[in-house]
């Protein structure tokens, strides 16, 4: 007579604990990649709003396996990333207790967006952020280049005394279809080269826009870093994924039966409870770039693509663009530069995400995979 086992695997991971809601919506870099001193300066990491979901079919290229030059059709994930703008630098200096800044360059001029996410309420404000950062750094008549200005001092104190050189750049949210027009703002390490070499990379692009198709190219894997879509108060059934009592359960069948021993005379951490489900801080490694997509009013600008040709193939018979009819759900229309990444993408529709170079990169043969798209759905 056979009898039921009475141990079994815990129910839910504890590697993501607390369970709790995230302070920030942005997705907030904890390590940037190293890079190498003999190779040239580049940016580590980027920004992009999530657009919405398609699929496409391409023709597996990978020697020895079955599905070797046989047709697949993936799920992928539009994520709509407009230039940055580069409006500061700052240094880091290595202490024991770990980075501390020492000084920031500002540029002479930021955007009202940028601005704004400097005040709590922009339309009650004198709007003066940076006024007097202005005249006293960059007073009129002086040149920028000669030695003893500020900002070039500035400069020399950051090639001598940092180890880590980081741009401040913020995103241009009102070319994205959003209601809100306060722009996101994030320091993203600029890695490879010597420091006197990094400085000069993140001083030339002051007030300059930063495409997307300079920092990441196709067939590159990345890292995704986001908030994922919150679910609010949820119990242990949904939240843990724990089993549900019998039936005829008196107070309910939803529950744990058992929280713990009478002493220790309290609740253990590891013991599955009800509380917060979604709108936590994740990161997702080794995400495939199926295509860097220029966008419609990238093209209009460069005058080098055909408008609307940035969801076409080989395959095509005729250019379309990468927005589905009416627009993505919940979303609009994708007018500037995207990334189409292969899988699931954490959060909802409108989500920032922030996309990194891997800090750990994948050797599997899929990650080094070239591909070839043959048909990329929009209807």
């Amino acid at each position: 007579m056979s009898h039921r086992k009475f141990s079994a695997p815990r129910h839910g991971s504890l590697a993501f604990l607390p369970r709790k809601r995230c302070r920030h919506q942005r997705g907030r870099i904890r390590a940037f990649p190293k890079g190498k001193e003999a190779d040239s300066p580049k940016l580590s990491a980027f920004m992009g709003y999530k657009a919405g979901n398609t699929h496409i079919l391409r023709e597996v290229k990978r020697p020895f396996s079955k599905l070797n030059n046989k047709e697949a059709v993936e799920a992928v994930t539009i994520v709509e990333c407009p230039p940055v703008v580069v409006v500061g630098i700052v240094g880091y200096v290595e202490t024991p207790q770990g980075l501390r800044a020492l000084t920031t360059v500002w540029a002479q001029h930021l955007s009202d967006e940028c601005r704004r996410r400097f005040y709590k309420n922009w339309y009650r404000s004198k709007k003066k952020a940076f006024k007097k950062h202005a005249m006293r750094n960059y007073p009129d008549g002086k040149d920028v280049s000669v030695d003893d200005h500020p900002i070039q001092q500035k400069l020399k104190k950051l090639e001598k005394y940092c180890a880590v050189i980081r741009v401040i750049a913020h995103t241009q949210i009102n070319l994205v279809g959003l209601r809100q027009r306060k722009a996101h703002v994030m320091e993203i390490q600029v890695v490879n080269g010597t420091p006197t070499q990094r400085v000069a990379f993140a001083y030339n692009l002051l007030e300059k826009k930063v495409t997307v198709a300079s920092v990441f190219s196709e067939n590159e894997t990345i890292d995704v870093i986001g908030v994922t879509k919150g679910k609010g108060m949820e119990g242990v059934v949904t939240r843990w994924g724990v089993t549900r009592l019998p039936r005829k359960t008196h107070r309910g069948l939803r529950k744990v039966a058992c929280i713990g021993a009478w002493h220790p005379a309290r609740v253990s951490y590891s013991v599955a409870r009800a509380g917060q489900n979604g709108y936590h801080h994740r990161t997702e490694k080794n995400k495939k770039i199926y295509r860097v997509g220029t966008g419609v009013n990238s093209a209009k600008k460069e005058e080098e693509k055909d408008l609307g040709g940035n969801a076409s193939t080989e395959a095509d018979p005729s250019t379309k663009s990468i927005t589905p009819m009416g627009g993505f759900p919940h979303y609009g229309v994708v007018n500037e530069d995207f990334l189409m990444l292969k899988g699931s993408v954490i959060g909802p529709r409108k989500r920032l995400i922030t996309l990194r170079h891997s800090l750990i990169k994948s050797t599997k043969r899929v990650a080094s995979e070239e591909i070839g798209l043959k048909f990329i759905d929009t209807s």
